[in-house]
């Protein structure tokens, strides 16, 4: 006689961990993907994301430990109600709906908006604790393998008949030496995904906390400059004439002495968003090609067209003419694949 013949199946992982939480009879509505391997369900009614991530570890944990460091620095991350790293799980707080691309879409002020999320970066940049959380350095080494991404993934796919490895050893060396000044800047926790789709308006809190940030598990200790650069000028949207110009001398005016001269800022400023748009010309292929991710390479215009004005800000004039050499009519690239996606 087989005993287990009438058992029933065992609970999958998500329906234990809220039953955990006295949750069992909460309805749960998915919520859309984003580039990287997390997904979420919102909790209707309970304030309350279920988070799940089974295939990364090491961004669940940063993303637990970087949640409550950052509502320790005075911002608003999400609330961490209750965490299971052996599955995976988490149950979070729910923001709401009211991203900045929402907003924007909607007609909000636009100027308000980026007053908002500069204002919470320098009061991230300034705070004394804000380095002290175990992330991995924004060092010379990553941020020369970021660069690589455009060595392995755009090279081959704008010009089959470039040799990567040749490309890359001499594109790297002249990176190596352009980013010098971002290797020695003061040092902050650079929260990576500092943009739009990760940013909202959280009505009931006030000041900084009123900017609530999401999407921050791949922090690193680096230069603040990345966050604004990002920021400021972003794959998805134009800003409106002038407002970059206008949240940078926000940025500066607000910013301590101690992370130097204006200029120096600036160039950092520069360097970072040259060096981010070079990244992105590469990731937004390698999402389309390995994760099956095309959506992104609408942005691939606007990025090429960044990465150029980027470059040419930050002076690294022998990186534009070995682009030049190397690969004739880069230049126009992004309208190129952007129709290929």
């Amino acid at each position: 006689m087989n005993v287990t013949a009438n058992l029933a199946p065992p609970a999958p992982p998500a329906a234990i961990f809220l039953a955990r939480h006295g949750l069992s009879d909460a309805e749960l509505e998915p919520l859309p993907a984003d580039a990287s391997p997390r997904s979420y369900c919102r909790l209707p009614g309970q304030g309350k994301l279920l988070m799940e991530d089974r295939t990364d570890p090491v961004g669940y944990a940063a993303f637990i430990r970087l949640a409550r460091h950052l509502r320790g620095l005075g911002l608003s991350a999400p609330r961490v109600f209750g965490s299971d790293p052996a599955v995976g799980l988490a149950l979070i707080e729910d923001f709401g709906t009211a991203t900045y691309g929402r907003l924007l879409a909607d007609g909000h002020n636009e100027e308000a908006l980026y007053e908002l999320a500069v204002d919470a970066l320098v009061h991230l940049h300034s705070h004394a604790q804000a380095a002290d959380v175990s992330v991995p350095a924004y060092d010379m080494d990553m941020l020369l393998e970021e660069v690589s991404r455009f060595s392995c993934w755009f090279v081959p796919e704008f010009a089959p008949s470039v040799d990567v490895e040749a490309f890359d050893a001499p594109f790297r060396q002249m990176w190596a030496v352009a980013l010098k000044p971002v290797e020695s800047a003061p040092k902050t926790l650079v929260l990576r995904d500092f943009h739009i789709d990760n940013l909202m308006v959280l009505d009931d809190r006030s000041g900084v906390g009123a900017c609530g940030l999401l999407d921050f598990q791949d922090g690193v200790i680096g230069a603040g400059e990345y966050d604004l650069a990002s920021l400021l000028q972003d794959a998805r949207r134009d800003l409106a004439p002038g407002l970059e110009a206008a949240m940078l001398e926000r940025y500066l005016d607000k910013t301590p002495l101690a992370h130097g001269a204006r200029a120096a800022i600036l160039h950092r400023y520069y360097l970072m968003a040259a060096q981010r748009h070079t990244r992105l010309m590469g990731q937004f292929i390698r999402l389309k090609k390995r994760d099956g991710k095309p959506g992104y390479m609408a942005f691939m215009p606007r990025v090429a067209a960044q990465m150029q004005a980027a470059l040419d800000a930050a002076g690294l004039d022998r990186i534009s003419d070995f682009l030049d050499t190397a690969l004739p009519g880069w230049r126009a690239a992004g309208d190129k694949l952007a129709n290929l996606s």
